[in-house]
C-alpha cells in the first residue's frame, strides 16, 4: 500500500476498534489505539510475511500480541487483512463468538498463540524464534508487549534467554504510551528507559515514532531484512500516544479498559472521519 492507503487503512481499523468495544459495552480502546499503526505497518506494510488463505504456511512471519487485551485492534487488523469476514467484528465479546475479549488461537485463524495474561508472550515469542532455528524454518518472529506490561518479571527472565541464546529473529515492538490502567507507569512502577534496560540485557535497540507509519514500514521492513540467527535480537521502542486519533480518550489513563458511550463513539468517528477527509 501507498503511505496515503496505509493512514486510510489504520484509520478504518481505528473506526471498526471503537464500533465493536461500544456494541460489546467492554473492552480496551486506550491501548488498542495506541497499538493500530504498528500492526497497519506490520499486515499491510509489506513487513510481515503471511497468507490468510493458509495462516499455517510454513516459512511465516509469526505475530504475538503480548498485550492481548488489545485484542479489538488485532481483530480489525485481521479482518481487513482477509482472515474472517470483516462483519465479524460486531460479535466482540458475545456468547459463542470467535473473538474473546484476549485472543484464542483455537477459535481465530491468524491468532499464532493465545494470549492475555501479561509478561507471558515475550516468553512465547522468544520460544518460537528458538525453535525456528532448531527446525530450519524461515520466518520472523514479532511481538507487541505495552510498557506496562515490562513491570512483570517474566519478561525480563524471557529477555535474559533471548540475548543469551542469540535469538536474533526476534523482534520485540515496545507499545511505549506511558500510560497502564492505574496511571503513568512512572508513577505505578516506574520501568526506567525501556531502551537502555534492554540494551542492558544484550538487545539492540531502535526507538521509532510509533504513530509514523511509513517510518515503522521502514524501520521493521530493515530489521526483518538484517535478521539472522546468532544475532542479538531486537527491541523496537515505539513512542505513541494511548488513545490515539480520539482528542478525549489521547493521554488519558480512564480509557485504558471503558467503552465508549454511543454519543461518545458519534464524536469519535467524526473525529477519525474528518482526519481523512
Amino acid at each position: 500500500m501507498e503511505a496515503s492507503q496505509l493512514a486510510e487503512k489504520a484509520n478504518d481499523i481505528r473506526k471498526d476498534i471503537l464500533v465493536m468495544i461500544t456494541e460489546a459495552g467492554s473492552g480496551h480502546p486506550g491501548g488498542s489505539l495506541s497499538c493500530t499503526d504498528m500492526l497497519t505497518a506490520l499486515y499491510f506494510g509489506g513487513v510481515l510475511d503471511h497468507d490468510p488463505a493458509d495462516p499455517a504456511k510454513v516459512g511465516r512471519d509469526r505475530f504475538i500480541l503480548a498485550k492481548g487485551h488489545a485484542a479489538p485492534a488485532l481483530y480489525a487488523t485481521l479482518a481487513h487483512a482477509g482472515y474472517f469476514p470483516i462483519e465479524e467484528l460486531a460479535t466482540l465479546r458475545k456468547l459463542g463468538t470467535r473473538l474473546q475479549g484476549h485472543p484464542d488461537s483455537n477459535l481465530l485463524p491468524g491468532v499464532e498463540v493465545s494470549t492475555g495474561s501479561l509478561g507471558q508472550g515475550l516468553s512465547v515469542a522468544a520460544g518460537l524464534a528458538a525453535g525456528l532455528r532448531l527446525t530450519g524454518e524461515a520466518g520472523c518472529v514479532f511481538t507487541i508487549l505495552g510498557d506496562g506490561e515490562c513491570e512483570e518479571g517474566q519478561v525480563w527472565e524471557a529477555a535474559m534467554f533471548a540475548a543469551h541464546q542469540r535469538l536474533g529473529r526476534l523482534i520485540a515492538i515496545i507499545d511505549n504510551n506511558e500510560l497502564q490502567i492505574d496511571g503513568c507507569i512512572h508513577d505505578v512502577c516506574d520501568p526506567g528507559d525501556l531502551g537502555e534496560k534492554f540494551a542492558a540485557f544484550g538487545w539492540d535497540v531502535v526507538r521509532v515514532d510509533g504513530h509514523d507509519i511509513d517510518a515503522l514500514v521502514a524501520t521493521l521492513g530493515r530489521l526483518k531484512a538484517a535478521a539472522a540467527d546468532e544475532a542479538a535480537p531486537v527491541a523496537v521502542i515505539a513512542a505513541t500516544v494511548k488513545g490515539k486519533g480520539v482528542s478525549f480518550m489521547e493521554n488519558q489513563a480512564g480509557w485504558h479498559g471503558k467503552a465508549p458511550k454511543a454519543e461518545e463513539l458519534e464524536i469519535a468517528l467524526a473525529e477519525l472521519s474528518a482526519a481523512v477527509a
